[in-house]
């Protein structure tokens, strides 16, 4: 594995797969005002995905699933259910999400993979922490590719 700590947009990393750190598939994506890579990825990719996302009903805490990429450059988007339904991340949903999307990856043939700090945003955990679960989950799961997390740094 060849993991990558970099500064950036997550949308502009040359990577096939991008994380998005989503609701669960409680709320339906309409109802909500997207936020952080959610709000990126709508503007810039439109809404399917999100329409897509919908289909696959309640993803519980940890888990992931596959969509397309709507009009971005990636060949698909993975979502995981980062945080809980009060909003929050623990380390074990940073942990689980980190888990289930590397297996999507594996499962799927996708030689790179980029995350965003999964629950750093709107599940309120400090970046710096969540950084460090990401990268010790990742010391203990085999991936034959390249790992970035981007720390979110608006570009000029």
């Amino acid at each position: 594995m060849q993991l990558r700590i970099v500064d950036g947009d997550l949308l502009d990393q040359d990577v096939e797969v991008i994380v998005n750190a989503w609701n669960r598939n409680l709320f339906p994506w309409w109802l909500l005002l997207p936020q952080g890579v959610s709000r990126a990825i709508k503007r810039r990719g439109g809404l399917a995905p999100f329409r897509e996302l919908r289909q696959h009903g309640l993803i519980p805490l940890g888990g992931a699933v596959v969509t397309g990429a709507g009009s971005l450059p990636f060949k698909a988007i993975i979502h995981v259910a980062g945080i809980s339904l009060l909003w929050r991340s623990s380390e074990w949903s940073i942990r689980q999400s980190v888990r289930n999307a590397i297996t999507i990856a594996k499962q799927r043939g996708f030689p790179s993979i980029a995350f965003p700090l999964i629950g750093a945003g709107s599940g309120g955990g400090r970046p710096d922490r969540v950084l460090a679960l990401m990268q010790d989950e990742l010391q203990t799961i085999e991936f034959d590719g390249e790992i970035r997390i981007v720390r979110y740094r608006p570009t000029a």
